[in-house]
């Protein structure tokens, strides 16, 4: 059994130690928001936070999460909407929407460490790929988020 704190809420989960957090997440406690692209941890659309870090959950083992604040897209509305949800909502920067999750997990985190990011701190944070290239309104979305803190 491994314990992790997801979204504030312990859980115990028997899953074997080296299985990736984006599976337990998504097959045992049924958090769907985040999402599998990839699984090498190149695009992103499954970005989840641990201890305030954006990290890729489909590399990241449930042992290696353990003991750490894991919040993933449904824990960052708590308890509600998130100024990066309003302003992607406000800036229709989805299209498809798969990517999204992991997009907005990791503006959140660039806000949280660069409160005022200037368009290179928004492209350098932001390595999630996006299929619909919507990152024009990914970028007016982050500013938009910044200046309504």
């Amino acid at each position: 059994m491994i314990t992790l704190e997801v979204n504030g809420h312990a859980h115990q989960v028997d899953v074997e130690p080296e299985m990736p957090l984006l599976w337990v997440l998504r097959d045992h406690l049924n958090l769907l928001g985040t999402k599998y692209g990839c699984g090498i941890a190149q695009c992103g659309a499954c970005t989840v936070h641990l201890d305030g870090q954006p990290v890729r959950a489909c590399v990241v083992s449930a042992a290696a999460a353990a003991g750490k604040r894991i919040v993933t897209i449904e824990g960052i509305s708590q308890p509600e909407m998130h100024r990066v949800q309003k302003a992607w909502i406000e800036h229709q920067v989805p299209q498809c929407g798969y990517c999204q999750a992991g997009m907005i997990m990791s503006a959140v985190a660039l806000l949280e460490t660069t409160p005022k990011p200037t368009d290179a701190d928004i492209d350098a944070a932001m390595t999630n790929l996006c299929r619909c290239g919507s990152y024009a309104r990914v970028r007016e979305a982050i500013h938009a988020a910044a200046k309504s803190a």
